[in-house]
């Protein structure tokens, strides 16, 4: 005759794993039943007009009107100004390092720090050399570009 394939240490594991899903079945219904008793269901949370968050639904009375056509959808378009835009900046080159081939430039009027590749320039720059440069998005953000010496 043949011999069972079924060993005691497989039988015992499929013990176990039963026992396992059993328990879980049970803590599941537990806590169905305890959830039915409290009567407690999702909490709702509204917003006033004023955009705060309150425990109580607004009053009807408080409710306004919205014209449905007044609403724009999208981006609204961007109105021209009078005054033209400068692309050009003025700056000092606060680090350079040519040896890697890349440093950082300072925008006069907003104090800010801009990267410069030396791809990026026109003319040979050091430290501390006023510069006029263009900003280019790039891939961690704004980078200097058409970097040249000022006089």
């Amino acid at each position: 005759m043949a011999r069972s394939q079924q060993t005691f240490s497989k039988r015992e594991k499929e013990k176990k794993r039963l026992k396992k899903r059993e328990e879980k079945q049970k803590k599941k219904e537990a806590r169905r039943a305890e959830a039915k008793e409290k009567g407690e269901g999702i909490p709702f949370a509204y917003v006033d007009k004023h955009g705060n968050v309150t425990e109580t639904p607004a009053e009807q009375t408080e409710k306004e009107e919205v014209d449905a056509s007044e609403i724009i959808l999208g981006i609204p378009k961007k109105e021209h100004s009078d005054e033209e835009f400068d692309p050009v900046r003025q700056g000092r080159v606060a680090y350079f390092d040519h040896s890697k081939g890349f440093g950082f430039i300072t925008d006069t009027e907003t104090q800010e720090k801009y990267f410069c590749h030396v791809s990026g320039l026109n003319d040979e720059i050091t430290e501390g050399n006023k510069v006029s440069f263009e900003l280019e998005k790039g891939q961690r953000g704004m980078n200097a570009v058409r970097v040249s010496l000022q006089e």
